[in-house]
Parts: C-alpha cells; sequence; structure tokens
C-alpha cells in the first residue's frame, strides 16, 4: 500500500522527522568531503552531500551550504581564500568523514579530531584528504545566495588527483575502483554495484551496453 503525503502533512511534521524525511526524498547523493584552511592557517574539513557537476567547459562543480545563521567555517575560508578541496569519501573512511560533521570551534581542525591527514600540492591553497582517492581542488567561481537563504558554491576545476586505473580511455572515471561511497538522508552510507554503462542515447537507433 502506498503512502501519499501532501504538503499540509510535511509541514505538520516533528522538525527532525521531517529533515530526515525531505533530505531523503532526493536519492542517493555523493558523500564528500570539502577541505579549506583560513588566512591564519587553519584548516577546516566538512562532510558535503550536495556537490554536483556544472558543466565541463569551462569545468565548474558547486556545493550547497546551509543558512548561515550559525558559524560556516567551510564558507568562511572560501571567501577569505577562495581555495576548496572536494575529496570522495570511500569504504575505509566513513566513520572518519561522518564525524566532522559535529560542531568544532573554528580553532579545531577536524582533520586532527576525525583522524584524517591533510596534504597540500605545490600551488594549491586548500588541503586535500590523504586518505580520500579521488580529490578535486577548485577556485572559487561565484557564490550565490539563494531564496531560502543557502547559499551556491561555484568552483573552478584546478587540480585532479585519482588513480590510474580509474580513469578509461574515453575519459569516464570508474568510481567503483576508488571504493567512493553514496549516501541517503543525513546519516545511511551505500556502497555501489554497477549495473551497465550505455550508448549515447539517438533517435531510431538501438542503445549498446558499453564495454570497459
Amino acid at each position: 500500500m502506498d503512502l501519499k503525503i501532501k504538503i499540509e502533512e510535511i509541514v505538520e511534521m516533528e522538525s527532525r522527522f521531517r529533515v530526515h524525511f525531505v533530505n531523503s526524498l532526493s536519492g542517493f547523493k555523493s558523500a564528500n568531503l570539502i577541505g579549506t584552511v583560513d588566512g591564519k592557517g587553519r584548516e577546516n574539513l566538512s562532510m558535503i552531500s550536495s556537490c554536483f557537476h556544472l558543466g565541463a567547459d569551462p569545468a565548474l562543480m558547486g556545493f550547497i551550504v546551509r543558512p548561515h545563521s550559525v558559524p560556516r567555517h567551510t564558507l568562511e575560508n572560501i571567501l577569505e581564500t577562495e581555495y576548496f578541496s572536494i575529496n570522495h569519501v570511500n569504504k575505509d573512511i566513513i566513520k572518519n568523514a561522518h564525524q566532522t560533521s559535529a560542531r568544532y570551534d573554528k580553532e579545531e581542525s577536524e582533520f586532527f579530531h576525525c583522524n584524517l591527514a591533510s596534504i597540500y600540492e605545490e600551488g594549491f591553497k586548500a588541503p586535500f584528504v590523504k586518505e580520500s582517492k579521488v580529490k578535486i581542488g577548485l577556485r572559487k567561481d561565484e557564490v550565490l545566495k539563494l531564496k531560502n537563504n543557502t547559499e551556491l558554491v561555484i568552483g573552478k576545476i584546478e587540480l585532479v588527483i585519482l588513480p590510474e586505473n580509474c580513469l578509461k580511455k574515453d575519459g569516464f572515471i570508474d568510481l567503483e575502483k576508488s571504493d567512493t561511497i553514496c549516501v541517503s538522508g543525513l546519516d545511511s552510507y551505500h556502497g555501489t554495484n554497477k549495473i551497465f554503462r550505455l550508448s549515447y542515447a539517438k533517435k531510431g537507433e538501438d542503445l549498446k551496453e558499453l564495454k570497459d
């Protein structure tokens, strides 16, 4: 039997119930750690499930920051230094990554408190997560305030680090080889199992399964 839940019922839900409910509706999401540092060298690491592709030329990615009603160290650092990293969460660091969502003070590094190592690449200001296998370095392009007071951070990709065996001849990145995981809702983590890749869809042509 299907449930039919109208907006009036969603509005009346207990707040934490509603948060879990609405966060689960969009399906499986990427699980990433955003690495930043401020002008005084204080590092920050935050768990984000709202990263998305915005374009390939120029190469852009974005993510959503919740309303700035409390200190948002990630956003503050990006506005100050312009640089940030996106680091895929893999099976080995799920609990460490999840712990970064706790509220630490500005002076407390989530890298240290969550047992993750920061590493830097020459010419790039933001820290990467050493334990992450797929790392993306970005520079702020723009920050847009949305109607619900969340903020959309858009970055230009400047550097990508990933295992050599993940990159296929046609540019496709096989994320299963890096053990990248995904998240549903706020706290449910999942592995992946590729079904198949399909050919480019064209009118009047049958789809073909692509082989690696």
